[in-house]
């Protein structure tokens, strides 16, 4: 016997297809009132993308009786990583329609023949948008029932483009036109995480591959789509991440430690990129 609806789900329907080690599940839900719920799939790790909403907006939550820290965007969607219980909640909506990516991680990486990011592998995150997955989603939904043979390569091209925008680590292998020669992105790259998080100028890192500044950052950006300054700030957040989860160090000591002039200044852009603030982010991620 299926369990039981939750108490403002008056009507669901639902649907279901596998690809290359990814399992999609659409849901439309039918709904009255205001209630809260847990959502499915939590032994696993998982993308929802809500494709409809209608009457009003559905959020998820980290806890049941704690508002989502994250305001709402137009075609948002969650990740969550496996063993991590999300929440879901609705007051005036009507009608909700999601699509679900269940990940099994190990067939994944073997089938894409890659390694997959552990940042982003392990790190939620709750209401962010991303236009090309949401429409890829999209149509990977529209196939959940196509019987057309050819669907199967379809699907899997599909799952193949979300996975790899949602998990691939950046590949430093190969050349972009106009980007970086490999052996170029792998000097500075190290270089920027050996001396994190200190001071880099924009002419050191030029120099170490000989070009000028100008077109060193022409250059990074096309081989990494950042920045040198957004990739070095992404490696600092990523890095006082790993300090929160891990350590009993102070907001001040964490700011520190990740080159911020105070924990005001830190608390400010880890909760600009990361939609929490950093104490209740170490509070969800705790070890």
């Amino acid at each position: 016997m299926p369990p039981p609806l939750p108490y403002n789900i008056v009507g669901l329907s639902q649907a279901g297809r596998a690809w290359s080690g990814v399992q999609l599940v659409v849901t439309g839900y039918d709904c009255e009132g205001e209630g809260t719920s847990i959502l499915p799939h939590r032994d696993h790790a998982r993308l929802s993308v809500v494709l409809e909403e209608h009457g009003g907006a559905c959020e998820p939550r980290f806890h049941p009786d704690r508002p989502c820290p994250v305001e709402h965007v137009p075609r948002h969607m969650y990740f969550a990583p496996a063993g991590m219980e999300i929440w879901g909640h609705s007051k005036n909506a009507r009608r909700v329609v999601d699509a679900v990516l269940v990940f099994d991680l190990d067939v994944l990486s073997e089938r894409l023949e890659t390694t997959l990011d552990p940042d982003r592998t392990s790190v939620p995150r709750l209401r962010f948008a991303n236009d090309r997955i949401w429409n890829l989603v999209k149509l990977l939904s529209e196939a959940v029932h196509n019987p057309d043979p050819s669907m199967h390569l379809y699907g899997d091209g599909i799952i193949t483009a979300v996975s790899s925008q949602l998990f691939a680590a950046p590949r430093i292998t190969e050349f972009k036109a106009g980007g970086l020669a490999p052996w170029q992105l792998r000097r500075v790259i190290d270089y920027m995480d050996a001396n994190l998080p200190h001071r880099i100028e924009l002419d050191t890192l030029a120099a170490l591959v000989n070009l000028s500044q100008a077109h060193f950052s022409r250059a990074f950006k096309i081989s990494t789509g950042l920045a040198p300054y957004q990739w070095q700030l992404d490696a600092r957040i990523r890095r006082a991440q790993q300090l929160l989860s891990a350590s009993d160090a102070s907001l001040g000591e964490v700011a520190h430690a990740t080159g911020f002039a105070d924990p005001v200044h830190f608390g400010r852009t880890f909760r600009k990129m990361m939609g929490l603030a950093p104490g209740a982010w170490r509070t969800e991620h705790k070890r």
